[in-house]
């Protein structure tokens, strides 16, 4: 199993009371020649075997699909997270992440690789028993099994508790009879397995593992997608379906818990799988904006072009950071997990579990950076970016769903504060606190600090107030609202959005001072430039979005006194923006694409 070096452990969601130096963060640049290896080789695969055959998987040419899947499964590709005992490769959670960015590249089979490699096969790595790992894990290493994961139904999308798949023991209690119609199934067409829901007797939710040509086990047809049209999508249709009781999968009436802690992994994957996207359409922006010409010189020196260039770098560079340092905080849990133990893969789901929020923010941050991305890439190709002839087209239409797929961006940023809030509530994490030595900060009036003068001092305090912006806004909505707080989704929407910029600050902020001990000023200019360029836009994004919810529930004099504290947290005098960007720009031209260290 490949192991990193051990970091500082913290809770999920501390981010927002705790400090932190850099070196108690994974970066990057942290990692080892396991991991470069592992990235290269998907990479590789993604450039020499999927993208040629693009257009043909794009035609649903099964068969082309399922072909790219065993080979991957050949190179290890599919096993990264499945145990050795199973014939899988057990490699750490960066490495995880390095397979799913580098496969976001590859367009529609990022799909077909997350439901087959994630989705499709964690439940069972972590709730499946003996018998169930060593039937399917080891075919799910080569693809000689392919599975998929249906949850959603005609009438549950975001609320999968509403579903109304039904499972009916015989009378003698050797099948469960299931009836009911998934929708969305990613791999269908493709698939040996289904991980389904259904309730059993109506009333107790429960996962089952269904093989195709089971009695009563049936598909649709395939959707007419926007996009994503490599993969195959359809429903999966259950009458009478006969599945045999050794494939209920997990505690009974536990479902809802397998669909959660999987669905939590499939965030924090698919932001790696969206940030690979976003590389990739970055270098092609900058190769076009280099070659093409117009009033005589190339559109990668005009000024807006530059702006949109730079700004597509930046947010991938917090995302980025967001990302490997989730996946270290991840990690570092994972180290105290007793392999030989009957409950390592609990211990392992609790240790992912713990940073859910982590994985929330990172899915919608993630998810809407590619957005931007594809955009502003779309825009630079003018003309041409709306020609199926070029790749943007293309990538603009699969880029659309990652908001919806893995719980909606808005589930999530319901979710990110929600489960924060709940966590202070049970006494888990120190918010009430935090928030009340705020208050009190503010009622002691201005306090006279000497200026930090270092090279971050200005970015740090911004930083620090941040989360005190943050904190203040939680506390007084609810102090407003108490346990009805959950059914302001407004506030918790704005709220959230000042908790994704302030983690994305400061995983961007530590991970350049982590390049600057180590490589010096010099050779980290790039990094300093996006930093200071992302600090200085992320604090009016925060501010607008504290005015917006303190508005909510504020009136008058109250409302004043609010805002002129939110001022002492938000106040900052504005960097060049224009002039860093077009620095930034112009190394990104230079050399082609998406870089960090000079």
């Amino acid at each position: 199993m490949s192991t990193t070096e051990e970091k500082k452990y913290t809770k999920g969601g501390a981010f927002l009371i705790e400090d932190y130096q850099p070196d108690d963060i994974f970066t990057p640049e942290d990692f080892t020649e396991e991991h470069k290896m592992i990235a290269q080789t998907t990479r590789d695969f993604v450039q020499n075997e999927i993208s040629p055959k693009t257009e043909e998987m794009e035609e649903q040419d099964y068969e082309v699909i399922t072909g790219l899947l065993r080979k991957a499964g050949g190179l290890g590709l599919l096993a990264v997270d499945i145990p050795e005992k199973y014939g899988g490769l057990e490699l750490d959670v960066q490495s995880s992440m390095l397979v799913s960015e580098e496969f976001g590249k590859a367009g529609s089979f990022a799909v077909t690789h997350g439901a087959h490699a994630g989705i499709g096969t964690l439940p069972i790595v972590y709730y499946g028993n003996d018998e169930q790992k060593e039937r399917y894990l080891p075919k799910f290493t080569t693809a000689e099994l392919i599975s998929s994961y249906s949850l959603s139904e005609p009438h549950a999308g975001s609320d999968a508790q509403s579903a109304r798949t039904t499972a009916k023991l015989t009378d003698d209690k050797k099948h469960y009879i299931l009836n009911g119609q998934k929708m969305w199934l990613s791999n269908a067409g493709i698939a040996d397995v289904y991980i389904t829901f259904a309730k059993i007797n109506g009333e107790d939710f429960s996962a089952f593992i269904i093989e195709k040509g089971m009695e009563g086990v049936s598909l649709g047809e395939e959707e007419k997608k926007l996009g994503m049209k490599g993969s195959s999508t359809r429903q999966l249709l259950l009458d009478n379906a006969k599945v045999p009781v050794e494939n209920q999968l997990g505690e009974i009436g536990r479902g809802f818990l397998i669909a959660l802690n999987i669905l939590n992994i499939g965030r924090f994957k698919l932001g790696a799988a969206v940030i690979g996207a976003s590389k990739e359409l970055l270098k092609h922006s900058v190769k076009y904006a280099g070659e093409r010409k117009q009033f005589g010189k190339a559109i990668a020196e005009f000024g807006l072009i530059k702006h949109k260039i730079a700004e597509m770098g930046i947010r991938i560079f917090a995302g980025d950071s967001m990302l490997y340092r989730t996946a270290g905080l991840i990690n570092n849990l994972l180290h105290g997990v007793d392999e030989s133990s009957p409950d390592a893969a609990k211990q392992k789901l609790k240790a992912i579990e713990e940073y859910a929020v982590e994985c929330a923010m990172i899915k919608v941050y993630c998810s809407e950076i590619l957005d931007y991305v594809v955009d502003e890439a779309m825009q630079t190709y003018g003309g041409y970016g709306y020609s199926e002839e070029y790749p943007i087209a293309r990538a603009y239409r699969d880029a659309r769903v990652n908001r919806i797929f893995e719980g909606t961006n808005e589930i999530n940023r319901l979710l990110t504060p929600g489960m924060m809030l709940r966590r202070a509530m049970k006494g888990e994490l120190g918010l009430t606190q935090a928030a009340m030595n705020v208050l009190n900060e503010i009622l002691s009036g201005p306090s006279l600090e000497e200026e930090d003068t270092s090279l971050f001092g200005s970015e740090k305090k911004l930083i620090k107030n941040a989360k005190k912006a943050a904190l203040m806004v939680a506390g007084g909505a609810v102090q407003k609202f108490t346990d009805k707080i959950a059914d302001e989704q407004e506030i918790l929407g704005h709220l959230a959005d000042m908790l994704m910029d302030t983690y994305a600050m400061e995983s961007t902020l530590l991970r350049t001072e982590k390049i600057v001990a180590k490589n010096g000023e010099e050779k980290a200019q790039h990094a300093i430039d996006m930093t200071k360029v992302f600090i200085n836009d992320a604090v009016s994004r925060i501010d607008w979005s504290a005015k917006q919810a303190l508005a909510s529930f504020n009136e008058g004099d109250t409302l004043r006194t609010q805002l002129t504290a939110l001022r002492r947290f938000t106040r900052y005098t504005p960097v060049n923006s224009t002039e860093l960007r077009r620095r930034i720009a112009d190394r990104f031209s230079e050399k082609g694409g998406y870089f960090v260290l000079m």
